[in-house]
């Protein structure tokens, strides 16, 4: 009971302590969860939310390190613009499959 106690209170003081960074983790980890269901089970609409998603982080990403930047912001972007190469490519693939 104290290891979920001590889980809730560290996603807590997250989302208290830095907002926009745990909802980027936050979507993320859907992103992942989606992502990974639409491997297993082969329907589009998990494809669709998982890049969403990833979309969505991505962008907030670059929004947040525009307003202010952190100590590896290079790093950071480079992250975030990869990860919307491979959502867009994979948008792209979906409608040509359709």
């Amino acid at each position: 009971m104290r290891f979920c106690q001590f889980w809730l209170n560290s996603f807590i003081l997250a989302s208290q302590y830095n907002p926009p960074r745990f909802v980027e983790l936050v979507m993320l980890m859907l992103a992942i969860a989606m992502l990974s269901i639409a491997i297993i089970v082969p329907a589009e609409p998990y494809l669709v939310l998982g890049l969403s998603f990833v979309v969505g982080a991505s962008i907030s990403i670059l929004v947040r390190e525009a307003i202010a930047p952190s100590p590896q912001t290079r790093l950071t972007q480079l992250t975030a613009i990869l990860l919307l190469l491979i959502s867009f490519y994979g948008f792209a693939d979906l409608i040509n499959t359709l």
